[in-house]
């Protein structure tokens, strides 16, 4: 602490605190420790450094992950196609593009042979 010159004392203040991070491991002790009812919800909020608005957060994030998981449909997950696969699904659509862009300027020219050249439809 300092001393003003009034005889009044002042402390020293950090300009910025560093952000905390918390692993979704310890979101989800803390979630689970407020819903059990053992302590205050009051009483961890101050013992992890947390506010009200952070333990919303964190209720809403375990509810949205829990809806995610639950959506999930039983079974196998599907699998992923091999890299030759994907080598050659991808060499396939490049190859239907090309047709269908040589395609497209056939129909333009037609267009302009059936309507006379015209600009006038």
């Amino acid at each position: 602490m300092k001393e003003q010159g009034d005889g009044a004392k002042v402390t020293d203040v950090k300009a910025r605190g560093t952000r905390r991070y918390l692993s979704a491991e310890k979101k989800y002790q803390i979630f689970l420790e407020t819903e059990r009812g053992t302590a205050s919800i009051g009483e961890i909020l101050r013992r992890e450094g947390l506010f009200a608005s952070d333990l919303q957060r964190i209720r809403e994030q375990v509810r949205d992950g829990a809806l995610e998981r639950l959506k999930a449909r039983p079974g196998p997950r599907a699998k992923a196609p091999s890299r030759e696969e994907y080598e050659a699904l991808r060499d396939e659509l490049t190859q239907k593009e090309r047709v269908l862009a040589d395609v497209t300027v056939e129909m333009g020219a037609l267009r302009k042979k059936v309507n006379g050249g015209s600009w006038d439809r």
